[in-house]
């Protein structure tokens, strides 16, 4: 059965917790990349305020998740957001919506915990990581939650956090088959994995640059056990360097479309906030200022806005901001907790 949370700190995102021991003083949500960790060693699949699955369940993870409902998302194009939320009861299921809060639909529900992962770069599908009793894994989906596949199919082992290649024919993720969290990358329908880091420590939440040529990434390989940096590595795994050089806590890295920033989650203030930072590691920027404990970053295809989960109102609620931080707008407005937010392409 999938454990209750033992959070010492949070991820989201997706958002999507790997697990490992994480010491730290933020509030936090259960992903992410999505993402934070436990001292379980699995991913952790539930909220603090969502019940565990009930030991009598019996199912392993499923390998297709029928839509909720068989109709084709409303608001096309970068006017429409995926994401989780346990609006529909005691599991977060999957949903997308458009900008103006109209057209939601639920794409996956079931007896489990799905999380939302990043529209494919043609917008015609959606990655997600999956639970089961004890494990989960990284599957895929059509636009509309038709055809959800199990892409991983190692179903010993937690695999989560996907993320697509800009040419869509490659997904970098983080697996713990061989002991420790690792990224690595497999062809868009599941087959030739390659473990792309091999560190003692944890690394996980994989982003692509937009050029195809760079990933970044989570790890606390430099640091105390826990304590996590945003990475840069070549897509061979090769070329590892720091990125963020604070004592904060850092999570959730995701390149803005121009490929001159990575945005991501820090408590370096004392707070969970969204920060940006060149490559070159100059121009670090708080964009969200304390209001609040906010995860996930994500940005809008014209690199001019990030969508991000916030408790700022009570509870996670997905908001949209500028680029600069200003103008953020809650996007959701609804009593349960929605989180992992992706734009559309």
């Amino acid at each position: 059965m999938l454990k209750k949370p033992g959070f010492v700190l949070v991820y989201i995102a997706l958002s999507l917790l790997l697990a490992a021991c994480t010491p730290s003083t933020s509030p936090t949500p259960e992903v992410e990349e999505t993402q934070a960790v436990t001292e379980a060693s699995t991913i952790e699949a539930v909220q603090p305020s969502q019940p565990a699955p009930s030991e009598e369940a019996t199912s392993e993870p499923v390998a297709t998740i029928p839509p909720a409902l068989p109709a084709t998302p409303a608001g096309g194009g970068s006017g429409q957001l995926v994401f989780s939320s346990n609006r529909g009861g005691d599991y977060d299921d999957i949903y997308v919506m458009a900008l103006d809060g109209s057209g939601l639909i639920a794409l996956a529900q079931g007896e489990a915990n799905f999380f939302a992962g990043p529209w494919s770069p043609d917008g015609q599908r959606i990655l997600f990581t999956g639970f089961g009793l004890t494990t989960s894994y990284v599957g895929v989906m059509n636009a509309d939650g038709s055809g959800a596949t199990d892409l991983s199919q190692h179903p010993e082992s937690d695999e989560g956090f996907p993320a697509w290649s800009p040419d869509g024919q490659w997904i970098a993720f983080t697996s713990r088959r061989d002991g420790n969290n690792e990224i690595y990358r497999m062809s868009a329908d599941g087959s030739d994995p390659l473990r792309l880091t091999n560190a003692p420590g944890d690394d996980f939440a994989p982003t692509w640059s937009p050029d195809g040529t760079q990933i970044a990434f989570v790890s606390d390989r430099d640091r105390e056990a826990g304590y996590y940096s945003i990475y840069v590595m070549a897509v061979d795994g090769s070329g590892v360097t720091r990125l963020t050089e604070g004592e904060g806590i850092d999570y959730a890295p995701a390149w803005s479309p121009d490929g001159s920033q990575i945005a991501f989650r820090s408590d370096l203030d004392g707070v969970s906030d969204i920060y940006v930072i060149h490559l070159d590691g100059s121009g670090v920027q708080n964009l969200t200022n304390g209001q609040g404990a906010n995860w996930a970053p994500a940005w809008s295809p014209d690199g001019t806005q990030i969508v991000f989960q916030t408790d700022r109102d009570g509870n996670w609620e997905i908001y949209l901001m500028n680029a600069d931080g200003s103008e953020p707008r809650n996007l959701t407005q609804d009593p349960a907790d929605d989180q992992v937010p992706f734009l559309r392409p």
